[in-house]
């Protein structure tokens, strides 16, 4: 007995069907050896990593076409990992990384489901220093700012682990705190540009947007001085 019920569901992204695992609601909760609340993670925060989200099928939906050469690439808060198994599909170096201790295991469960090999997985706390993570050419994350601490922790965590040149990609759904992490992000010297999501990708979200930040060698003040 796991604690909490789950579903299977296909998801269609790109040219392909996806299977995913997921909780069957936003009621479910279990945290028998408290490892959720050791992580801060509430009981109402719990099961949102294993939702499928509107800004996550729109994430997803970028990776299915986006050039991938010679990049390396991070999801944070991953979830229940789809765009992660896009990009594992079409052969990226990928790596997914959460923060909730059911993360990885989903992700895994995940892969199984569609054939794939497993995913490289992180557990890795915004506010933590993990220097063996190493630095990523592409960082993407989908519906990441839902609380009111999460822009300065997401900025903290990408200083350290974006290279010099690099890309950050995070699909909102119009929450409050997305300028924040803008302003942030400028000040480690990134331009921004901003998509709306597709009408047909997802449920209608009128404010959601793909916001896309790059740091080039001509921007960077890391990469001038190398």
């Amino acid at each position: 007995m796991t604690g909490y019920n789950t579903e299977i569901v296909t998801i269609r992204v790109g040219e392909d069907d996806y299977r995913l695992r997921k909780l069957t609601d936003r009621q479910q909760f279990s945290d028998p050896d408290g490892a959720a609340e050791r992580a801060g993670i509430s009981s109402a925060t719990w099961p949102l990593f294993g939702m499928l989200w509107p800004a996550g099928l729109a994430l997803a939906e970028r990776m299915a076409s986006l050039p991938i050469a010679g990049k390396r690439i991070l999801e944070v808060g991953c979830g229940l990992g789809l765009s992660s198994l896009v990009l594992q599909r079409r052969g990226a170096d990928i790596t997914a990384s959460d923060n909730h201790p059911l993360a990885g295991e989903f992700l895994e469960h995940n892969a199984q489901l569609n054939g794939l090999p497993p995913v490289r997985y992180r557990n890795a706390p915004w506010e933590g220093d993990d220097c063996e993570l190493g630095g990523f050419d592409l960082i993407i994350g989908g519906d990441v700012l839902y609380e009111r601490d999460h822009a300065d922790l997401l900025a903290g965590f990408l200083l350290r682990h974006a290279k010099a040149v690099s890309q950050i990609m995070i699909a909102d759904p119009g929450r409050g705190y997305r300028n924040r992490l803008a302003r942030l992000l400028e000040a480690q010297s990134y331009t921004r540009t901003e998509q709306p999501f597709f009408a047909d990708e997802v449920e209608l979200v009128s404010k959601g947007h793909v916001m896309t930040f790059t740091r080039s060698a001509a921007t960077s003040p890391i990469a001038s001085r190398m």
